[in-house]
């Protein structure tokens, strides 16, 4: 296997993401809101402090790359 052919599958993989951040707005906004108010008066990030949040939002991004590939292997 080529070395070119990973990264080149890896760049198209990486230019779906905003699309299916997209399909995962209200998620992706809980979570970055969580962030936001966990790092706001000058407290680093911690493990687990957005696990919740994080965790719907990968649900969500996972359900889409499905829904993505059924609609790519129906056309």
């Amino acid at each position: 296997m080529s070395g070119a052919n990973v990264w080149t599958r890896s760049r198209e993989r990486m230019k779906r993401l905003p699309e299916l951040f997209a399909q995962c707005g209200p998620e992706a906004t809980a979570y970055g809101k969580c962030v936001t108010a966990t790092t706001s008066s000058k407290e680093e990030l911690r493990k687990d402090l957005c696990i919740r949040e994080f965790e719907a939002l990968k649900t969500c991004i996972l359900s889409a790359i499905k829904r993505n590939l059924k609609k790519k292997k129906t056309q």
